[in-house]
């Protein structure tokens, strides 16, 4: 990278933590105040800085504008799918993606598995929103008012006999799911189909996706399939690097204040 792009582009972060001055600038660069008035001058014309009345220099609206236009064109089943790929490779099971949209829980990518067995999942069909482990993971990240209104308004089908039984045990489970960064789905739908699934954040820290490694009881055991945790996790934590365009910030277990 040419020395001139390199110092402009570090005065955007630095004019991140607040406005500066020309002397601020040139300091933090180590350059002559004419170079950095130079760099000010050319960031100005195309947007990205602006100068305030008091002589300080901000960040520009065009470069928030060119942020939101970036995370709006984004498609996190592009950036996802070549890592999908790859893990059902890896594992040879049936690896989805997900999304949380207008109340429920679509798959928007699959893999199949490399066996004759196969689920009968379906892009762009709602999961079992009260079992499915890549549910669990998008709703447990909502604020607590949402997730608790939520699962009020949740039907609770008993599909086998682990499945999730009422709201409260919902809610206690996605407690666990928030603490712990993962889920499972362990014969909650389906008696011989456990599932393991880890989240995709975005830049701000929050799920934008959950991505999973399904299997039957037939291939795999419920335990065998759970030692795949961590390559599952390994991925999603590509597939999220990939998609915010650096490592995101990961969101605490603690709630938000009411």
């Amino acid at each position: 990278m040419s020395q001139t792009v390199d110092r402009a582009l570090s005065i955007l972060p630095l004019l991140a933590r607040g406005p500066a001055d020309l002397g601020q600038v040139a300091a933090a660069l180590g350059v002559h105040k004419s170079t950095a008035l130079r760099l000010l001058r050319t960031l100005h014309e195309h947007g990205l800085v602006y100068r305030q009345e008091d002589q300080r220099y901000r960040l520009g609206a065009r470069l928030f504008a060119l942020a939101q236009e970036a995370v709006e064109n984004l498609d996190v089943r592009e950036v996802a799918h070549p890592h999908l790929v790859r893990l059902g490779e890896q594992t040879g099971h049936t690896v989805h993606l997900a999304v949380h949209e207008d109340g429920e829980v679509l798959y928007i990518d699959k893999v199949d598995s490399r066996y004759p067995v196969r689920m009968y999942s379906r892009i762009g069909k709602p999961v079992a929103i009260t079992v499915a482990a890549v549910a669990k993971l998008l709703l447990a990240d909502l604020p607590e008012p949402e997730r608790r209104a939520v699962a009020g308004r949740l039907d609770y089908p008993l599909y086998t006999s682990r499945s999730t039984p009422h709201a409260a045990a919902f809610l206690k489970e996605l407690a666990t799911v928030r603490e712990q960064g993962w889920a499972a789905d362990l014969g909650g739908h389906e008696e011989s189909i456990n599932c393991v699934a880890a989240p995709v954040r975005g830049a701000d820290g929050r799920v934008a996706a959950a991505m999973s490694v399904s299997a039957p009881n037939v291939v795999v055991t419920a335990e065998e399939l759970l030692t795949l945790l961590p390559l599952v996790r390994r991925t999603a934590d590509a597939v999220s690097r990939d998609y915010s365009g650096s490592a995101p910030r990961k969101t605490t277990g603690k709630e938000e204040a009411p």
